[in-house]
């Protein structure tokens, strides 16, 4: 399982409470909890084809991490003998990797169940089960509904964005980790993790509870909507991105090139937590002539990635990021602005630029281990740096972008 990976929000080295991605960033989160949202900083069987790049998106039910980089490299061969020995000792090779994994420092190295990781896959492929909410935690650690997925369990059950959060299957949500309400709703590590599996959930809404039962479902992610925009003579398409799950590169070139005469083009990043790599290296070939997109390497090695002859490589382009941009979708932006392709509007990127390669253990589980770090076409770092956008925003961002790109020629 060879596969270099790249995103990973910030997890806690412990059976079932990480959320993964490979070379990019997919937390293709299956609807449950956490947004890539700044109220949320508290703290996404593979072949060996599959395991390829990717980065860590799960599109709904994601969490959030602050930035920074990683501890201590990871010893592959340390984790591996450690879970081998459990096994042997008749203990969990999972726990015992994950307590070598944790006392590395290294935040973006993770160990999953068999269970997990295969849920991880899953979602790189644009699906997930879980009941079809977002939750974030605010500032004052309560746990609320960010945003609710039309026709999902949790739709049907009533629920609301702004709903407070009290309770998932009687565990308190208030004052937790986003990731431990996200393990919750969607049953990680368990067998409930599964359609039809129920979750009783506690909500508050203008001082009334209440009690649900959600039926968990698979749900398909909508990684890529493009919608042209107009206000007057001012016209725009605007390409939203939420992560690079299979298929997204494609989608984003077909959606430009549908752009209609006279527009420019909104590539919108914001709250973009990544996935795979190879999609966003897809998705930068819609915009470059060919050409360098980034450069990682992989225990010392370097390697590149390079973009295909474009479509819509003359237009104007706007693309907009914030503190929820990360990864493979950091990747995407930075090559864009380091090859003169686009203004880079917004705040800057979460800052996750390290590489991590998966490997099976002797339990079945799976160790995402950092092994290097990526770098801009311009030679920049990103690990916990990240992306400084060419105009910080403070205010309505969009609204900015536009005038920009009017500025630029495009939507006029």
């Amino acid at each position: 399982m060879p596969g270099p990976s790249m995103f990973h929000p910030q997890r806690r080295a412990r059976r079932g409470a990480a959320l993964t991605l490979v070379f990019a960033g997919v937390l293709a989160t299956g609807a449950a909890a956490g947004s890539w949202t700044p109220q949320g900083q508290d703290g996404r069987k593979a072949t060996e084809a599959r395991a390829t790049a990717r980065t860590a998106a799960r599109p709904a039910d994601r969490a959030v991490a602050g930035p920074g980089g990683a501890g201590a490299p990871v010893d592959h061969a340390e984790v591996e003998a450690a879970a081998a020995q459990a096994v042997e000792d008749g203990r969990s090779g999972t726990e015992a990797a994950a307590e070598v994994v944790g006392r590395s420092g290294d935040r973006w190295s993770a160990v999953y169940s068999a269970g997990e990781y295969e849920g991880l896959e899953r979602a790189l492929d644009g699906a997930y089960i879980g009941v079809g909410l977002s939750a974030r935690r605010r500032g004052d650690g309560r746990t609320e509904i960010d945003s609710v997925r039309p026709g999902s369990p949790a739709d049907r059950a009533g629920l609301r964005s702004g709903d407070r959060l009290r309770t998932v299957d009687g565990a308190p949500a208030d004052d937790r980790p986003v990731t431990d309400v996200v393990a919750l709703l969607r049953g990680d590590g368990t067998a409930r993790s599964a359609p039809g599996t129920p979750v009783r959930v506690e909500v508050e809404r203008a001082g009334s509870r209440w009690a649900r039962t959600l039926y968990r479902e698979r749900l398909a992610t909508e990684s890529v909507a493009a919608e042209h925009l107009y206000r007057g003579e001012v016209a725009a398409l605007k390409i939203k991105v939420g992560s690079f799950t299979r298929g997204a590169g494609d989608q984003v070139r077909a959606a430009a090139a549908a752009a209609r005469p006279g527009e420019g083009i909104l590539l919108d990043l914001r709250g973009n937590s990544g996935g795979l790599v190879g999609e966003a290296v897809r998705a930068a070939s819609a915009f470059l002539d060919g050409g360098l997109v980034a450069t990682y390497d992989v225990h010392g090695s370097q390697r590149s990635l390079e973009a295909r002859a474009g479509t819509v490589t003359a237009r104007p382009l706007v693309v907009l990021v914030d503190g929820g941009t990360m990864s493979a979708a950091e990747l995407l932006a930075g090559a864009l602005q380091d090859r003169g392709r686009a203004v880079v509007v917004g705040s800057r990127t979460f800052g996750k630029g390290s590489v991590q390669m998966p490997s099976r253990l002797a339990d079945g589980s799976v160790a995402e281990l950092t092994v290097g770090h990526y770098r801009t076409p311009a030679g920049r770092a990103v690990d916990g740096l990240g992306i400084a956008p060419d105009l910080l925003v403070h205010g309505d961002a969009e609204e900015r972008a536009r005038t920009v790109l009017s500025g630029l020629g495009g939507g006029s």
